[in-house]
């Protein structure tokens, strides 16, 4: 046999090893965690009924349960995510009924669906069909059971939606980016969220921010922004002080696309809404993105006062070119230095 082929046997091989080990301890870890949270959800279910004083300070409980846990379990008790747990337990009150193929982020957006029937036909949808939580939020979000109840032809519908959801097919890299995992065995998850030319790359850009004297404060990596249903991470967050504005750092392995642009205005939105102060600026966001072949750069806010944006903000930003050059840069040492 030609050693070339019998190499590569060789190498799948392992690699098919590997990938069921990961598969079956995400599953593992998945499924304590889910259990977890519906026993949790229990408990302060019965612990809101055991009287009415109780129910009428509930809020104060979850308050002061979400404290004592984070100092002893880190992230991932904070109020809505033990609301959520709640929510958990009273619309699957029967253990048995859930599901391991799901996980805790699946059964995060299919506990917002109020229809029983939709809920039910959304959960086995996921499960045949294998969706990400992900997709199963883009169905959701989409409305793709009402679409088929109320259409005469279901093909096109079902058409769109599949290749909605091939795009958000989940991937073995899923398994280990998973920040509730993260967040319930009380692990950082800072580096691993990030590849290693990711890392070099917002390593050096946070350098060069700051190294510019106009006015740049670093603030943090990998925040998270959280709506009622979703959490999102930035990958670097600064403020201007001359500016008084936050500035949102967002960077993409490979090329720069509308919905990238779209997902910052929501960042941008959430931002202000919940961590800018009355006398802050409207915040700013920047999407970065690095090719083997090329870089770019694109500012993402107050695209309805351009005006307003080229006079007070641009003397204390790099332009886009700068910033485009500073990533090629930065890259070709990169792949000098492999």
């Amino acid at each position: 046999m030609d050693n070339s082929i019998r190499t590569t046997s060789f190498y799948s091989d392992i690699r098919r090893i590997l990938h069921s080990a990961r598969s079956r301890a995400y599953t593992a870890v998945n499924t304590a965690m889910v259990d977890a949270y519906w026993h949790i959800g229990k408990r302060i279910v019965e612990e809101e009924q055991g009287g009415a004083e109780r129910a009428q300070y509930g809020k104060k409980q979850l308050e002061q349960l979400s404290e004592q846990l984070t100092v002893e379990f880190g992230k991932g008790f904070n109020v809505r995510n033990l609301r959520h747990m709640r929510s958990f337990y009273q619309t699957y009150p029967i253990r048995n009924a859930l599901r391991t193929e799901l996980n805790w982020t699946h059964y995060r957006c299919l506990i917002r669906i109020e229809d029983n029937k939709a809920r039910q036909w959304y959960l086995e949808e996921a499960i045949d069909q294998n969706w990400s939580a992900r997709a199963l939020e883009r169905q959701v979000s989409s409305l793709y059971y009402k679409r088929l109840l109320s259409s005469k032809e279901q093909a096109p519908v079902k058409i769109e939606a599949k290749a909605k959801t091939d795009a958000l097919a989940i991937s073995n890299k899923d398994y280990l980016r998973d920040p509730y995992i993260f967040d319930f065995l009380n692990i950082p998850n800072q580096s691993l969220l990030e590849t290693n030319v990711e890392q070099a790359l917002i390593d050096n850009l946070q350098k060069f921010l700051l190294e510019l004297g106009k006015g740049f404060a670093f603030v943090e990596r990998q925040k998270r922004i959280s709506t009622e249903d979703q959490d999102f991470y930035i990958d670097l967050v600064f403020y201007n002080f001359k500016l008084k504005c936050f500035l949102l750092i967002d960077l993409k392995v490979g090329k720069l696309i509308h919905q990238d642009v779209g997902q910052m205005d929501t960042y941008v939105r959430i931002f202000d809404q919940h961590l800018k102060e009355p006398g802050d600026n409207p915040t700013i966001g920047l999407i970065l993105c690095s090719k083997k072949s090329e870089a770019g750069a694109k500012y993402s806010v107050l695209t309805d006062n351009e005006q307003l944006f080229a006079s007070k903000y641009l003397p204390f930003l790099p332009s886009e070119e700068e910033l485009r050059k500073e990533l090629e840069r930065e890259r070709r040492l990169l792949q000098e230095g492999e």
